[in-house]
């Protein structure tokens, strides 16, 4: 049965357009000839790479490929537009950019967010699935695969609004001027930033290039967490005849007279300090602009840690189907779904997809990491009721369907006439869990939606009908023992696919 898939809540997709805008099927032919035994591996991976294309647009009609994301904050210009993910295996720039996107706010000016410019290399973990995307701002064929999401990226560079533009990477060791070692020394980009040349003709905002990233490196370097992590400026003077940068999306921005630099946190580090470091930058060039702003958090590494790993959820059918993902176990069987709903992510970093090794089941992709693995049980909806009544820890409500219950002791569905209520995990003698008290130990602890076994599916079904269902969650949850997870950093199974 058909799925619709979808990349998240905001993504945009042009009717009418190439099928990277999601218009719909595109033939794809491939030529077979000979395979040598040496060419053996380049061909499974080309054969695996159109399975993942097949398995990405074939749902249903209404299903689209990934496609990058714009969110615009605050108002007027100047328009600061950031990148994220233009290369898929870089974390901390698209995390960085997925939280100013996600958790700031700005009051003065206007910030321009594209956190998943690559987002199916994002979800493969990959630098570029059809070749680096930074290297093609010069001239790009119309047949290319990127052909569509780079013209479109062009489009919002060359913007009127658009003054400055920030592409945000993570690079390898630490760039220095002369060579210290083999991780220190002038062919590394880590803590950098990157400029092309040292100024741009009078008349363009914040034009003088080189002391603005000066100061930027000041600014930053008065927060280093260790003094290995000092940043530098690195000026590439692409125009002097760097053929590589002259394609790049920085240069692109430069010849159109927009300044544009490229902020680089060093592959050393975990994703959360990498992000630290990036949104030290991205603050600097801000307040530099001009852009009054604020955020929910405090900008540490391990705020950020936390904020990475906060608010990750899904939901389908108007959110009559709620999964909070922030420590979901690795597969969750059964669930109900509709078939023709498409799911709404919280971060514009997460997708679902048909899993690569089953596509009857669906992986919940958040960057680079495969958080979880749903196999669905597909159902039609009854749309006739919206909330049930409840006994929980002795007092009567209402709860909504997608709302998670907070249940210190004990748990009873009211009976609701011509439905029915399956509690997943309680091993109750009916097919009716509703009028029974429910407590945490009546449960079945692999049957939680979480690892620590405190949270749980209440459904309600018409017949075969599903009409939504809740979350009930018992006690406060456990911590975790030692240190969770950096989010997404750890690779998740797609780091198994060779890339």
């Amino acid at each position: 049965m058909g799925v619709n898939i979808m990349p998240g809540a905001n993504s945009r997709c042009k009717k009418g357009a190439p099928l990277q805008d999601g218009s719909g099927a595109t033939a794809l032919v491939l030529s077979v000839v000979p395979v040598y035994k040496r060419d053996m591996r380049c061909f499974a991976r080309l054969c695996f790479l159109l399975f993942c294309f097949l398995a990405a647009t074939a749902a249903d009609g209404r299903t689209r490929p990934l496609d990058f994301t714009t969110i615009r904050l605050g108002g007027k210009e100047p328009v600061v537009l950031i990148v994220g993910g233009i290369q898929g295996d870089e974390p901390g720039g698209f995390s960085a950019a997925t939280l100013v996107a996600t958790r700031y706010a700005v009051k003065n000016g206007a910030v321009w967010v594209v956190p998943n410019l690559n987002f199916p290399s994002i979800i493969m973990r990959s630098r570029g699935l059809n070749g680096d995307m930074n290297r093609k701002f010069a001239a790009l064929d119309a047949r290319d695969p990127d052909f569509s999401a780079v013209s479109r990226i062009q489009e919002l560079i060359r913007h009127p609004q658009v003054k400055l533009v920030l592409n945000l990477h993570d690079g390898s060791g630490y760039y220095r001027e002369e060579k210290i070692d083999a991780l220190r020394n002038p062919l590394r980009w880590g803590q950098s930033v990157i400029i092309d040349q040292e100024r741009m003709d009078g008349g363009v905002f914040m034009a003088e290039l080189g002391r603005e990233a000066r100061q930027v490196t000041e600014d930053v370097n008065s927060r280093l967490v260790q003094s290995l992590h000092k940043l530098h400026v690195h000026n590439t003077n692409t125009a002097a005849g760097d053929r590589e940068m002259e394609k790049s999306l920085s240069w692109y921005a430069v010849r159109h007279g927009k300044a544009a630099f490229g902020l680089e946190a060093s592959k050393e580090f975990p994703v959360e300090l990498r992000v630290y470091y990036h949104l030290c930058m991205v603050e600097s060039l801000l307040r530099q602009a001009g852009i009054d702003f604020f955020r929910d958090f405090d900008l540490t590494p391990e705020s950020i840690r936390q904020v990475l790993q906060a608010d990750i959820e899904v939901s389908f059918a108007e959110k009559r189907v709620f999964l909070p993902l922030d420590n979901a176990r690795p597969a969750i069987g059964a669930l109900p779904l509709p078939q023709n709903s498409a799911p709404v992510t919280s971060k514009p970093i997460m997708a679902v997809l048909p899993c690569r090794k089953n596509n009857e089941a669906l992986c919940i992709h958040y960057g680079n990491r495969t958080l979880t693995r749903i196999r669905p049980d597909w159902r039609e909806m009854d749309d006739s009721l919206s909330e049930v009544r409840v006994t929980v820890d002795g007092r009567e409500k209402l709860i909504r369907f997608g709302e998670v219950l907070p249940v210190a002791e004990s748990l009873l569905v009211h009976r609701i006439q011509g439905f029915r209520v399956n509690v997943i995990g309680f091993p109750g003698r009916s097919d009716d869990d509703s009028g029974v008290t429910l407590r945490r130990q009546n449960f079945l602890k692999h049957y939680s939606v979480d690892r620590q076994g405190t949270l749980y599916r209440v459904e309600v079904y018409n017949k075969r009908r599903l009409a939504g269902m809740f979350l009930a969650r018992f006690g406060a949850p456990a911590q975790a023992a030692g240190r969770r997870d950096r989010l997404p950093a750890v690779p998740g199974p797609e780091s198994a696919l060779g890339f």
